[in-house]
């Protein structure tokens, strides 16, 4: 028998924000039994679907079955992903490259000031804003003619909340609306749509060491997580684990500048500024996309046999 949720389902396509909002949801209950470990049925009861239409929102959300995607969020794999990630990243440093993530760097350029020039630069300078949905939530994002300057995402807070936050970092700039472009944006961050072909550009203040942590972390692949303590000795400050954190506090860009890529040692996603589901979404769903262009990610029949 139909629930009454399964039979709205087949009326009408669900929206991608309907899909994130029941994977955060079920992050939240897997989180609260992981000593457990609930299977599929009580995932499924809980977010007040079938299994099969659980099955299809992993699906469709991650391109994964709902056993894959918990795989990613265990203590096991996020040691194991660190280890492989720091050991590319000293692999790379030792030889003068400029790691995994220099694929990444070519569609990502960060454009740096001080605070000083950032004070003189911002005066009267146009930022264009939008929100727009996005596989994570709502978010907004603003951009100058020199680049992406801010990203953040929408939780239960309203939009002029929002705007709040933008206009507290850019006090002296003339800002305007067009959620349309931001949408087309955000399609391009999170590749719905193909990026411009001299890649996204981040305009961003900080002081240089926020910068060099923030430039660091672009070097973090896709699907890589890294601890705090590893990211310290990357930016050559071993002793400044907990600096590094506050610098990836101070990050304006979401995802972009990927510091829910960072972990605890111990392997626990920690918190995020945006929330730790979220968080582990991201993983999660960066995760399956580094599989799938590996040619490890599972095949349709593997998906829906969970």
């Amino acid at each position: 028998m139909l629930t009454s949720s399964d039979t709205t389902a087949t009326r009408a396509a669900p929206s991608p924000l309907d899909d994130y909002a029941r994977i955060e949801k079920a992050i939240a209950f897997l989180r609260a039994r992981r000593g457990d470990q609930p299977g599929l049925q009580e995932l499924a009861d809980h977010l007040h679907l079938s299994a099969t239409h659980t099955q299809r929102l992993f699906s469709r959300w991650a391109g994964i079955s709902p056993k894959r995607f918990v795989q990613y969020l265990t203590v096991e794999h996020a040691k194991r992903r660190m280890a492989e990630t720091g050991d590319l990243l000293s692999l790379a440093h030792d030889s003068g490259l400029s790691g995994p993530g220099r694929l990444h760097d070519l569609f990502v350029n960060l454009e740096a000031m001080s605070p000083g020039e950032y004070r003189r630069a911002a005066q009267d300078v146009a930022v264009t804003y939008g929100v727009a949905p996005t596989p994570f939530g709502m978010a907004l994002v603003a951009y100058t003619s020199r680049g992406i300057c801010h990203l953040s995402f929408r939780g239960v807070e309203p939009d002029t909340m929002l705007r709040a936050q933008l206009t507290a970092s850019w006090p002296a700039a003339a800002l305007s609306r067009d959620d349309a472009a931001a949408a087309e944006l955000l399609a391009q961050v999170f590749g719905q749509r193909a990026p411009p072909p001299g890649g996204l550009s981040l305009w961003v203040s900080g002081t240089n060491f926020q910068v060099q942590v923030w430039r660091a972390l672009l070097r973090v692949p896709r699907g890589g997580l890294l601890s705090y303590r590893r990211l310290a000795h990357l930016v050559g400050q071993p002793r400044a684990a907990r600096a590094v954190g506050t610098a990836m506090a101070r990050n304006p860009i979401a995802c972009l500048i990927p510091c829910h890529r960072v972990l605890r040692e111990s392997g626990e996603f920690g918190t995020y500024h945006w929330g730790s589901e979220r968080k582990m979404a991201l993983c999660a769903w960066e995760a399956a996309a580094r599989d799938a262009a590996a040619g490890t990610a599972p095949s349709a029949e593997e998906i829906a046999a969970g």
